[in-house]
């Protein structure tokens, strides 16, 4: 299917692996212009090798952004001040019981999950809107909805990711720009080893255990595959999903139980 994304600019944050690395694989093969962001020059240049190896005429350049730092946010929008999507994916969780959580960590959190999101957007929603086309995704989390026993901080920053993508989509009103939030279930990314134990010998095993006593409303019993969260990601970037906007849509295997 043509998802119509040929010689549009992405820029994806947290995308030198995982769900966001998925993301930026897949606008390629559309034919988008992609900006990949990592916290080092070294992981974004193995990134684009891995994705001009897999794709040999990709558009793909990388910015170097850790979002705990607003220069370095600044350098961001000085190199890229203006783009067609916007993907928010970046994002930092770990697993602490709520006593132990300091207060640091919550505006730590808060600063990397949510606010990047925000100072991205604040920057590039404008210019979208002069230009009466644009799309924003937030990739959220179903624990924006569920939130996790071992990770309040976490599901709050999630949560809030929610109230910024509705909000700024009420602003959209009457225009060809669209804000909206990608909820996915627990993923089988590069990150997913700081959650769970996993490797080749157990992961079977680990994998089980995890649907059946953290997760078990889970319907499809498994971890979601970055690529399976990307597909949604880039159809809602695409001008085939016009009509949808200010809405979040959820990737999780069926785990959020509630209906609406």
């Amino acid at each position: 299917m043509d998802l119509q994304l040929k010689n549009k600019t992405a820029l994806v944050t947290g995308s030198t692996a995982g769900i966001g690395f998925a993301t930026a694989k897949l606008l390629l093969k559309e034919g988008a212009k992609v900006y990949i962001n990592g916290r080092k020059q070294n992981g974004i240049d193995e990134a684009i090798n891995r994705l001009k190896n897999e794709i040999p005429d990709a558009q793909v350049q990388g910015i170097v952004c850790d979002f705990s730092k607003k220069d370095d946010i600044e350098n961001l929008l000085a190199t890229l001040p203006e783009v067609d999507i916007l993907v928010n994916n970046v994002g930092i969780f770990q697993p602490v019981e709520f006593t132990e959580i300091p207060d640091e960590d919550w505006f730590r959190f808060f600063e990397v999950n949510v606010m990047s999101g925000v100072r991205l957007s604040r920057h590039y929603f404008p210019k979208m809107l002069a230009k009466n086309w644009g799309r924003i995704i937030f990739v959220s989390s179903e624990s924006a909805l569920n939130i996790p026993q071992e990770m309040i901080h976490y599901g709050m920053t999630k949560t809030a990711q929610l109230s910024v993508a509705r909000g700024l989509a009420q602003l959209t009103k009457d225009s060809g720009v669209t804000v909206n939030s990608v909820l996915p279930g627990p993923t089988a990314s590069e990150g997913l080893t700081d959650f769970i134990d996993l490797d080749e010998e157990n992961k079977a095993r680990k994998e089980k255990e995890f649907f059946e006593t953290a997760r078990p409303t889970s319907l499809i019993r498994r971890f979601a595959q970055p690529d399976e969260i990307a597909s949604m990601i880039v159809y809602l970037a695409s001008p085939l999903a016009a009509a949808t906007n200010g809405t979040s849509v959820r990737v999780d295997g069926g785990l959020v139980t509630t209906i609406a």
